[in-house]
């Protein structure tokens, strides 16, 4: 091929992925949610789906493809065309610890998937019955040490068992997580003095918490949460550093244009600035975030490198 009509064909490629990305979004776009209609992520993603049509001037419908811990849908994802068409809303599951818990994944997010923005986070909250004498971690701690039966923790999900996992390995105890399918039942034990503590969500744990039937002794999040007021960090109890939570972040196929992705990030950050936004994201049980693409790179990143150690050195593997 003669030098001027590759120059040329790679002008009008350029000239066509410029001309997308500025007339983007032509089409109604579809968000892959790899969970069930009704869950939380699907709750918030159709909420935000929403606004953002408005801002975006063109419809978003929300796709469930549940099934395998969410992988299911992420691989979906992953194979769909790169033209910002076809988005999904990630999670910690599916976006940083899956890889490590399930064998056989084929998706690698880093590897997959472009950032877009992340979303909203979510602490674990540690509660115990409300006649317990437990009101901090260094209450908890001082129990194990002088009871063992003190050491068992009901854990209703995944998430609740690495905060076990990052708990025995920042303060040396040997905690025992109790697994439970669902957080009715765990609740019901706690409540009837079956076991001393419960790790679950801030929206799992609302009703019992304000009724007065649980009190909560610590939150997992690095910094005091909007979702559980007045209930100090693990980190600000002697353990710094302490983070386990869980977030959604909106992500696109590897390839996706730099343009694209931009537009998106910014009508993320823009929706997510609103305060009506920030307050029905809260009651929905998310702490509002938010920032750049590079920043959700970095952070899923670091939650990769943090939990695959301790995942392996627990032997932790889906079922």
């Amino acid at each position: 091929m003669k030098p001027w009509k590759f120059l040329a064909g790679c002008a009008l490629a350029l000239a066509s992925l410029c001309a997308m990305a500025q007339a983007y979004p032509a089409k109604p776009i579809r968000i892959i949610v790899a969970y069930p209609a009704g869950q939380g992520t699907d709750i918030a993603t159709r909420y935000l789906a929403n606004l953002l049509a408005k801002d975006l001037g063109q419809p978003i419908f929300i796709d469930n493809r549940p099934g395998a811990g969410g992988n299911l849908g992420t691989e979906i994802a992953a194979d769909a065309p790169a033209d910002g068409y076809t988005l999904t809303m990630g999670t910690n599951a599916t976006h940083a610890v899956n890889a490590f818990l399930y064998s056989g994944v084929r998706v690698r997010p880093e590897r997959d998937f472009e950032p877009i923005a992340l979303v909203g986070t979510f602490p674990m909250v540690l509660v115990v019955n409300a006649s317990s004498s437990l009101r901090s971690v260094d209450d908890l701690v001082s129990a194990v040490k002088g009871n063992a039966r003190s050491s068992d923790i009901a854990t209703p999900s995944t998430t609740a068992r690495l905060v076990v996992e990052l708990l025995k390995e920042r303060t040396g105890l040997g905690l025992f997580p109790v697994p439970y399918k669902g957080s009715g039942t765990a609740m019901t034990d706690v409540l009837g003095g079956q076991l001393p503590l419960l790790i679950d969500t801030p929206t799992a744990l609302r009703p019992q918490i304000g009724a007065g039937h649980v009190r909560a002794i610590a939150v997992t999040s690095a910094a005091p949460s909007g979702l559980v007021p007045g209930v100090r960090p693990v980190a600000e109890q002697g353990y710094p550093g302490f983070e386990v939570v869980a977030w959604n972040a909106l992500y696109a196929p590897r390839g996706t244009p730099a343009a694209v992705l931009d537009t998106l990030n910014a009508a993320v950050n823009k929706v997510l600035a609103r305060p009506e936004t920030r307050q029905q994201l809260l009651e929905y049980g998310f702490d509002p975030a938010g920032g750049t693409r590079q920043q959700l790179a970095d952070f899923a990143q670091g939650e990769r490198r943090k939990w695959e150690p301790i995942i392996k050195a627990a032997g932790l593997k889906a079922e």
